[in-house]
């Protein structure tokens, strides 16, 4: 995971400066250039998406080919933050409460 977000702030998309406090310590950039190196680097799709707090936009890209994922949150200013990454993404069908995942 950590290696993906290096990759990515190598790549120019992070943009400290101004950025809240909480996002700080995240990796940041364009919401542009972030989806760029996404879908174009890492073969990610938005598999999903909904509206967090402070008219946030979470959205979970996920590729197909590789199983990798990466859930990121955009601000209304169009900044967008990596939250979490990692591999192996499986979807799974919805499961009745009290039953074995």
């Amino acid at each position: 995971m950590m290696n993906r977000f290096a990759s990515i702030a190598f790549a120019g998309l992070i943009t400290i400066v101004g950025l809240p406090a909480e996002a700080q310590n995240m990796l940041c950039g364009q919401r542009e250039m972030v989806v760029g190196e996404l879908t174009g680097r890492y073969g990610e799709e938005v598999r999903g998406m909904g509206l967090a707090h402070q008219n946030r936009i979470v959205e979970v890209f996920v590729s197909e080919e590789t199983g990798t994922w990466t859930i990121t949150v955009t601000s209304p200013n169009g900044m967008t933050c990596l939250m979490a990454a990692g591999q192996h993404f499986a979807t799974m069908e919805p499961v009745a409460a009290g039953e074995d995942l």
